[in-house]
This record gives structure tokens, C-alpha cells and sequence, in this order.
């Protein structure tokens, strides 16, 4: 018996047009010239097939397609055992994660970590519903470095039990508890004492000069200007420093106005100020002299984003929240930043935001390279689905806008934000002929000649790997591709992403958004670093 099940009718046709034309490849091809004999009849019966010709069907479809229609035809889920394959001819990864990890980390992601690096990280956060992610064979046990001291906390709606401890979070309010996290980790080290000051100013935007645009009275956060960083983290207390009223954005207590100072430097006419004094600013970190309204401490429940004010939120207490931050911080000066995340599942429309916050612990701590996500980065699946699979929505993107935005999105849909993004450069790919998947997704892009997959509804089951990788080689008259890897490129992470959308969405800096209300596709999930700034 093999270890494959197949569409009935398929694997007959198969057989027919094979055993004439004795080439797999030219079968193939001549069976896609009338689909409907076989994709007509998914969901119907599927029998056991033994593996190497489920490997054979397999690579026959993917080289043919990658000749004929080009590589990018080919497609797999990130989570799929043939996405590595796929990836590395050249095909389309499809991930379900959102690009916060790009736009954070910029070129230092390159998915998730070694098996070796598992053993090594001293502090581990499972963050979301990641139990399978803990416990898939490709993936290392977090267990493993225990032996060296390693501590596990779980944190999410229901946290695994491979943990020291748990932390039990409210759905869709993880963003909540990581921005107080991230408010300690910024008082504690970064004002009380400096021992990430180093990291920050080599490796961070936190330096970089950002011009001050004046909105009703006040001041809102504009553009980084351009090749312009400052000797040090911030220009408060610089003698030819002043201080100015920032408006930022609020979406916990509905769409509302933060109103807290900065210092800046006069210059022209202009007002500058550093990306680490908007940040202190964004997370409620209270400096002398400055104006506007800040917490009183690390127990205001009214002002964002204290511990005390992720109580209520999250249910989780703020002493916990704040001994975690403190254990996160510790461990990273102590080890050089050998600290983890593992991100799960979130239950909110606003994963990319949370995200944002999560990376912002890493990136302040000096553990860029502990983000540790199933699969490397790719095509987001959502708005590849959106825009091959889903016709014009009645979304209005503008009404997740900031309450001072200038309406770019006004009566916008997110399938036209999409085509725009499209047209602008933002990576896609073409709707697939072969689709890999690794678990049922709906609506699939039409027009599939093969789809891989556990499902009934499937035209195949998914044979090993690398007997397909094997068929593919040999029916390509080639070697196998080679499998990625190598050293992260080097690069500044960001803190403030400075692009028009992000600004638009009051998302340029981190923040929080409770879940509720959502849209197909968020436009800040639709920019990448390099790519060209919208004109605002």
C-alpha cells in the first residue's frame, strides 16, 4: 500500500497519457489541456497511491508548470512540507503571518532560528497559540536548552504547558500587555540606567532625526530626515534643546488624541526631535520639563500604557507584566541578547500591530535575531487570496484611520489599496497552477491544475519531500535547488516606520489596537522597508 492518496479520477487519467507518452513531464501537460476531466471530481473518492509515483505526479506538475508559465505559478503554503522546495525553485511562499518582522527588522529576518540557536537562547516568550509550533518535527524543542537554564514563558488565551510559567491573556489584547512591557523596558533601561544605549545607537533608528509637522495647535510625528542621526539617543537636555507638544494617536478608549512633549532642536524653522524621544513619548515615559499628560506611575490605569493600565485589558496583573519585563531586560544585558519570541496565533483583526509591539521588546533589548516565526518571510496568503480569489469588497479602510488623519483612504476598499500597492512594486505573485497546502483554505484562487494537500477536497496527498525533490531533478535534468540559509544581512531595525500608510493608520510608531473591528486587509500590512514612501 502507499503512503499518498489521490484523486481517483485523476491518477487513471494519469496512468492513460503516462504509460503512451512514457514521459511524466509530457503527460502532464497534456492532461492540463483538459483539467475539468479530473478537478471536477474533487471530493470524490481518493485512493492510496504508492509514493514514488505520488512523487513523480508531484514533480511532473511542478516542473512543467515552472517551465511553461514560470516558477512563480507554483505556490505552497509556508507551513507545507514541500514550501521549502517550492521556495527554492523559485516559487511562491505563502505565509500567514503579517510583514511586521520586515518592516521591524528589515533584512536582519530571515525566519525562524537554527536548530542549535534553540539551545542556546536563555529566555523564551511563546507568545499566542503555538503549541503545534512547540511540537512539529521540523521545529527543535524549546525544552531543549533547559539543561543550560533556560526559562519558557508561555503567554496567550491558553498558553502551552511546555512553560516555567504562564501568563493567561484576554483575546486580542496581547499588544496591550506587550506595549507595558515595552514602557519598563524603557524606563528601566534606557532612563533609569543604559546598558542597551550602545546597541541602540549602532544597530536602531532610535537616533535618527524625525521633522515635526503642526497639526491643531500641536505637533504630530512627520518623515525621518534623510541621513540625519543625532550623537545620541535623545536631544533632551541639549543646551540648544526646547520642548514641544506632540499629538499621538489613542484607539484603547476609541479613536483619540495623546498629548505628550518631546524636546526638540530648532533648525530653520523646522522642529526635530529623535525617534527615541517620540517613542518615550508613545509609551508614556514621563520626563522633567516636558509637557502634556503622563502616567503617574507604573500603577495609572487612565494613561497609556503603563502596567497598571494592561490590567483591566489583559486580566494579567500589573506585578506580573512587570517582572516579566524586568526578566526579559536582564537576562538580555546579561546574556547579549539571547532572548526569544515565539509568535503564535492572536485573536484580533490587528496581528501586525501586536507584532509590531512584540519585535519592539526584541529590538530594544538587543535581540533582533530572537524572532523566531514558522517560515521565512513570503507573500502574506490574505491579500494573495484577495487578489486572485475574492472579487471587490465594501470595506472602508478609512474608518481604522487615526483620529487625526488626512484622508488618504477615504471610502477606500482594501482590494483598491491592494491593486495599488501592486502597481507600486509590492511583491506578488501570479495566481498558481500548482498549490501546496498544508491544511484547508478558503476561497482557493481558481484555476489550479494540482492541489497538494491532507484535504479531501485535495487532488493529492503530500509525499515526502524529498522523494519529490528527487523527481523534480530528475525530470528537470538538473540538480536539486539548493536549501536557503546563510547569515541575516545586516541593517538598521525600526521602531518608526515611515511610510505615508503607517502614518495615515497612526502605526508609525508602536501602538495599541483592542480587537473589534477589522477589514479583509489593513493597508499597513501592505509596506515593506525599500519600498518607495507614498507621497503624503
Amino acid at each position: 500500500m502507499g503512503g499518498s492518496l489521490v484523486n481517483q479520477t485523476l491518477v487513471r487519467l494519469y496512468f492513460e497519457v503516462r504509460d503512451g507518452l512514457r514521459d511524466p513531464v509530457a503527460a502532464w501537460a497534456k492532461l492540463t489541456g483538459n483539467s475539468q476531466q479530473y478537478t471536477g471530481t474533487r471530493g470524490e473518492r481518493r485512493v492510496p497511491l504508492d509514493n514514488g509515483t505520488a512523487a513523480e505526479l508531484a514533480a511532473a506538475a511542478i516542473v512543467h508548470t515552472a517551465t511553461e508559465h514560470g516558477p512563480e505559478r507554483v505556490a505552497a503554503l509556508a507551513t507545507s512540507p514541500l514550501a521549502e522546495l517550492v521556495g527554492g525553485l523559485g516559487g511562491a511562499v505563502l505565509t500567514e503571518h503579517p510583514c511586521a518582522p520586515e518592516q521591524v527588522l528589515g533584512p536582519r529576518f530571515c525566519g525562524p532560528p537554527r536548530a542549535e540557536d534553540w539551545g542556546r537562547a536563555a529566555y523564551v516568550l511563546l507568545w499566542g497559540e503555538n503549541d503545534r509550533l512547540g511540537r512539529t518535527a521540523s521545529t527543535p524543542w524549546v525544552i531543549a536548552g533547559r539543561y543550560k537554564g533556560q526559562k519558557v514563558v508561555a503567554i496567550g488565551t491558553h498558553p502551552t504547558r511546555l512553560s516555567d510559567e504562564t501568563l493567561v491573556v484576554r483575546p486580542g489584547t496581547d499588544g496591550a500587555l506587550a506595549m507595558a512591557m515595552g514602557h519598563v523596558l524603557l524606563k528601566e533601561f534606557f532612563l533609569d540606567r543604559t546598558p542597551f544605549e550602545e546597541h541602540a545607537m549602532a544597530a536602531t533608528d532610535l537616533p535618527f532625526l524625525v521633522r515635526l509637522r503642526e497639526r491643531e495647535g500641536a505637533y504630530v510625528p512627520g518623515e525621518v530626515v534623510a541621513g540625519r542621526t543625532c550623537d545620541r539617543l535623545s536631544v533632551y537636555g541639549g543646551e540648544a534643546a526646547d520642548a514641544a507638544e506632540v499629538l499621538l494617536p489613542r484607539f484603547d478608549d476609541g479613536p483619540g488624541v495623546l498629548r505628550r512633549g518631546v524636546p526638540v532642536l530648532r533648525e530653520g524653522g523646522e522642529l526635530l526631535t529623535t525617534v527615541f524621544d517620540l517613542l518615550l513619548a508613545a509609551y508614556g515615559v514621563a520626563r522633567p520639563g516636558l509637557p502634556g499628560r503622563w502616567p503617574d506611575g507604573y500603577g495609572d490605569r487612565a494613561e497609556p500604557y503603563t502596567p497598571g493600565w494592561q490590567e483591566p485589558r489583559t486580566g494579567v496583573p500589573a506585578s506580573r507584566a512587570l517582572k516579566i519585563a524586568r526578566e526579559l531586560g536582564v537576562t538580555a544585558e546579561k546574556t547579549g541578547g539571547r532572548c526569544v519570541i515565539v509568535p503564535g496565533r492572536l485573536e484580533t483583526p490587528h496581528v501586525d500591530t501586536a507584532y509590531r509591539a512584540m519585535l519592539a521588546l526584541l529590538v530594544l533589548t538587543g535581540c533582533g535575531g530572537g524572532w523566531a516565526q514558522a517560515g521565512s518571510a513570503g507573500i502574506p496568503l490574505v491579500p494573495y487570496l484577495c487578489l486572485h480569489a475574492c472579487g471587490e469588497d465594501r470595506s472602508d479602510v478609512g474608518a481604522l484611520s487615526w483620529a487625526l488623519a488626512e484622508g488618504l483612504f477615504a471610502r477606500r476598499t482594501s482590494r483598491s489599496v491592494l491593486l495599488e500597492a501592486v502597481r507600486d512594486g509590492w511583491p506578488m505573485a501570479p495566481p498558481p497552477r500548482v498549490l501546496a497546502l498544508p491544511r484547508p483554505i478558503y476561497p482557493l484562487p481558481p484555476g489550479v491544475d494540482l492541489l497538494i494537500g491532507p484535504d479531501d477536497h485535495c487532488d493529492l496527498a503530500p509525499p515526502a519531500t524529498e522523494l519529490v525533490a528527487a523527481a523534480v531533478a530528475r525530470l528537470a535534468g538538473r540538480a536539486s535547488a539548493a536549501e536557503p540559509g546563510g547569515p541575516a544581512a545586516e541593517g538598521r531595525m525600526r521602531l518608526l516606520v515611515d511610510h505615508a500608510w503607517m502614518h495615515e493608520y497612526g502605526e508609525a510608531l508602536p501602538t495599541y489596537r483592542p480587537p473589534g473591528l477589522g477589514v479583509p486587509i489593513k493597508p499597513t500590512q501592505l509596506v515593506r522597508l525599500g519600498q518607495p514612501r507614498a507621497s503624503r
